[in-house]
């Protein structure tokens, strides 16, 4: 185990890198200047003088640069906002959006799981029908149409909870829940196909022929095994919902990282845009590794390989 588990960090560090190099060469090549923004423009000598302080003007050492203060936490100033640092702007949203993200996820294992398996356990019948048709409905329906169903009516119609906005708990409901839908039906299909599988195995069979109970056969014994489909999907799934969905916050007014990487990329903050990647990528890799050795415990067969 330990040595897989070395060579999965040292391709982990070499992903990283390469995504900052891609990421470096995407924000030098694309056009825009974010120091000459239509709400904000500046002299040009005070732009020069800005370029220098930073090394703006020499590509190749604002690459060394940054990537020295990255290894430090330390990403320099953001020029989208105003006298705050990248690394400020990330540890204060980095926990917003790593709370929605962590509570949405919890909430659709939570949902998903049991509603693929009773969806499995009673195929073919209007409640199997029923789960799979909402299913389609998950995957399909984009988030902010959900947002906006959900804030009209427990904001609006039924004010039981805010319209927007951070700061106490009555504002974590409508934005988990609206970000979890997707992730809900994802988890549903991937536990409603993994159980068909594992229902129709012969150590299934045999033990309900042995006289296993249905249920205990369904949530002990096939349960375990449909899990670790979900268990790969985890990992990318929870990247993506702690590093925030840019539509949510927007929906709720929520000051996550996606507001701040969307804004970033249209003022042309090249430190706020590699910053915020390199945060995505430490999670999307670090958690999908956890997800492998979690999935290496839980089934001694698979192993933990590159």
């Amino acid at each position: 185990m330990i040595r897989p588990l070395a060579r999965r960090l040292v391709w982990a560090l070499t992903t990283l890198i390469v995504v900052y190099v891609i990421t470096f060469v995407m924000v030098v090549m694309v056009p825009g200047n974010p120091f000459q923004q239509s709400d904000r423009s500046m002299p040009i000598e005070v732009e020069h003088a800005l370029r220098a302080r930073y090394s703006m003007d020499n590509n190749w050492l604002y690459f060394w640069e940054f990537l020295g203060g990255a290894v430090r936490l330390d990403f320099g100033p953001s020029f989208t906002y105003n006298d705050w640092t990248c690394t400020q702007i990330v540890s204060q949203a980095l926990p917003i959006s790593a709370m929605i993200g962590v509570l949405a996820i919890l909430f659709a294992v939570l949902v998903g799981v049991p509603l693929g398996v009773i969806s499995a356990a009673r195929r073919n019948s209007w409640l199997d029908v029923s789960i799979v048709s909402g299913v389609l409905i998950g995957i399909s329906l984009p988030t902010f149409v959900s947002g906006v169903v959900l804030l009209t009516v427990f904001a609006v119609a039924w004010p039981i909870l805010p319209i927007g906005g951070w700061g106490t708990i009555k504002h974590l409901p409508l934005p988990v829940i609206t970000l979890s839908l997707p992730f809900i039906a994802y988890i549903c299909r991937l536990t409603r196909s993994a159980m068909l599988d594992v229902l129709g195995s012969d150590y299934i069979r045999t033990a309900l022929a042995k006289g296993v109970s249905p249920h205990q056969v369904i949530w002990t014994h096939a349960l375990k095994v449909a899990f670790l489909p979900v268990l790969s999907y985890l990992g990318p799934a929870t990247a993506q919902a702690v590093t925030g969905s840019f539509v949510v916050e927007k929906v709720f007014g929520v000051p996550g990282m996606g507001q701040h990487f969307v804004n970033a990329a249209l003022n042309a903050d090249a430190g706020l845009i590699m910053s915020t990647v390199l945060v995505f990528s430490v999670l999307l890799i670090f958690l999908n590794l956890a997800i492998d050795v979690l999935y290496a415990w839980l089934d001694p067969r698979i192993g933990l390989t590159i």
